[in-house]
């Protein structure tokens, strides 16, 4: 996949500023084909031919595993939810371990990786910062690492080695969904979505939404509008303005809340919250404020996240399949199985999703009836969903 190349500079400009989390949550539950965890390490897009399998490191009963964040291992999300995946893997092979680290200044990750991959066997790195440490894996062919929401590059261009496995998520698809059932349940036909960084993951989540909420309108007989705040436009990382409400920042409870409340305040009754711990001040706005009004998590099932009182502001929850994937990726590099790849994940391969277990989200029959409608023809390629570079936008794009 070749539609980073162009514009990573930018992208790595903005990664020293800003630190960044997918968004929060907690343990993830069944998607609607909840048995579609084989097979992710075919993506969606040729790639090159697999590289040989990296043998096990010889006298390793188990793997000894380091994940590097930059905003935690319990930050309910992205981080967690990688953090997750490798416990899986511990918990089913004797001998291996897990040790976490967390290197609070995004610019150096990369180098933070190479400081201490001595002690590790396999390193798991969630987000798009860690981009560059392209040359840290090339330079130790004998480690293991898992590179989540970005592919690896070596002087700006991207590489494939045959020690990492890197994968990306299509978020428009679980962003489409969590639009379609905003759609299918609002009372006042006023929608929102609500991120932290107009990173290409976040984008990807709002131009997903908004194409779920269009859909809607052409197909099911809604009406509904995906209300955007001036004030808080985003601007992508190759300086294009993508609208949308963007708090800036994904550690910003505070703005959080303040563009929650005024999203209430202008009848938005539905939030698609893609912010990190930003999005924490989103759910405390839902959740002093009246009955009716609801957020859609993301990445991870976030519904014991939505309790408030008596109620759940949680209606369902878009999904990225982190976990499932980290730990199978983790079980190859023990078992000598390991090939090293860039994989994009859609719903082909079980990599997105949202949250239709029992009693994990509050979506009426015919909203389900309509999602596992979409499901299917966005896992076929029928309907292909706007992204922040796909060619596609929100009122326009393949099967609408």
């Amino acid at each position: 996949m070749k539609r980073f190349k162009t514009i990573l500079a930018l992208m790595l400009a903005l990664v020293m500023v800003f630190s960044v989390v997918a968004c929060n949550g907690d343990d993830e539950t069944p998607v609607t084909d909840p048995d579609r965890t084989e097979g992710v390490d075919e993506p969606t897009e040729p790639v090159d031919e697999p590289t040989d399998p990296v043998d096990e490191p010889d006298g390793e009963e188990g793997l000894h595993v380091g994940i590097l964040t930059t905003s935690g291992i319990d930050d309910g999300s992205f981080g967690q939810a990688c953090y997750e995946g490798i416990l899986e893997y511990v918990a089913a092979n004797e001998g291996a371990s897990v040790n976490d680290v967390k290197e609070d200044d995004i610019g150096r990750v990369v180098q933070a990786t190479a400081d201490i991959l001595a002690d590790y066997d396999a390193m798991v790195m969630p987000g798009f910062q860690f981009a560059p440490v392209g040359p840290v894996v090339a330079d130790n062919p004998d480690k293991f690492f898992i590179l989540v929401d970005s592919f690896p590059t070596i002087e700006d261009e991207e590489v494939e080695l045959d020690n990492i496995f890197a994968m990306m998520f299509k978020e428009e698809e679980s962003g489409f969904f969590a639009g379609i059932a905003a759609a299918m349940q609002t009372e006042s036909n006023k929608v929102a979505v609500v991120n932290g960084i107009a990173f290409p993951s976040n984008v990807n989540y709002q131009f997903g939404f908004m194409s779920g909420v269009e859909y809607a309108n052409a197909h099911y007989g809604t009406s509904v509008e995906v209300v955007e705040l001036p004030a808080y436009a985003g601007v992508d990382v190759t300086g294009a303005d993508v609208g949308g409400n963007y708090a800036g920042d994904f550690a910003d409870q505070a703005r959080g809340k303040l563009i929650g409340e005024a999203l209430l305040a202008e009848g938005v009754d539905i939030i698609f919250v893609a912010a990190g711990d930003t999005g924490n001040g989103v759910f405390a706005a839902v959740k002093e404020a009246d009955e009716g009004n609801y957020v859609i998590g993301c990445d991870v099932d976030q519904y014991d996240d939505g309790e408030a009182g008596g109620r759940n502001i949680i209606l369902t929850s878009a999904l990225k399949n982190m976990t499932a994937v980290v730990a199978e990726q983790l079980q190859k590099a023990h078992d000598g199985t390991f090939v090293g790849q860039n994989a994009l994940l859609g719903a082909a391969e079980g990599g997105t999703g949202y949250v239709s277990a029992d009693g994990r989200h509050q979506l009426t029959d015919e909203t389900l009836e309509k999602l596992a409608e979409v499901y299917t023809l966005v896992e076929d390629g029928t309907i292909v969903p706007a992204s922040n570079f796909n060619g596609h936008t929100p009122d326009n794009f393949p099967g609408l």
